[in-house]
Parts: structure tokens; sequence; C-alpha cells
């Protein structure tokens, strides 16, 4: 096992020149409620999740975005009860959020 038992990484990229990304789908606001959830429920520190920020992943017409390792699963979500979802499903059981998988075909 590596340091952390699941790593989350939020895309917050901002495309300043129009193209989609996922800054202007809100993504900021998720990821600032997972890294609160994950505060709030004690899960996060060694061995447990860590809650990152990331620029670009390149999946920004899924946006907004965020993946999951060790296992490599991508997430779509749209508000606070997503990300409820993810954490409480995925990243403290580790079942993952079927209805909120990012379709293998969704690139840039």
């Amino acid at each position: 096992m590596g340091y952390y038992e699941r790593h989350i990484f939020f895309c917050l990229n901002d495309r300043e020149n129009g193209e989609n990304s996922c800054a202007h789908h809100g993504a900021k606001a998720g990821f600032d409620h997972c890294k609160s959830r994950i505060e709030a429920e004690k899960l996060g520190g060694p061995g447990r999740v860590r809650v990152n920020k990331s620029g670009c992943l390149d999946r920004c017409a899924g946006g907004p975005v965020a993946v999951v390792y060790p296992e490599g699963i991508w997430y779509t979500y749209v508000d606070a009860a997503d990300i409820d979802e993810i954490v409480d499903s995925h990243l403290e059981r580790g079942k993952v959020v079927q209805r909120l998988l990012l379709p293998s075909h969704v690139g840039r």
C-alpha cells in the first residue's frame, strides 16, 4: 500500500481563452466541499485519504472532473450531494459510485 489509501485529484484548470474548463463548472466548490467532508469525518492523513487540486486532466468535455487513485476511477459531478456520495461510498468504503463515472470516451 502507498502512503495514502486513496488520493482524489480535482481538476481546477481555468482556460481563460474561452475554451471549456472545469473551473467554469464549479470545480473549486466541489474541491472545497470534498476537503471539508474529509476533515469533518476525520478520513484524511497518512494511510487514509488525501484531497488535492490539479491542473488540467485533459477530460474537459466531462467537467468538472475528479479522479481517485490508486483505482484510477474518473468521476464527473454536479453538486455537493454528488461529492458527498463519492466521499461516503468510494473514499470511505471503497465502493465506486457508478452513476457518477465519467465515460471512458470523454476527453478534451
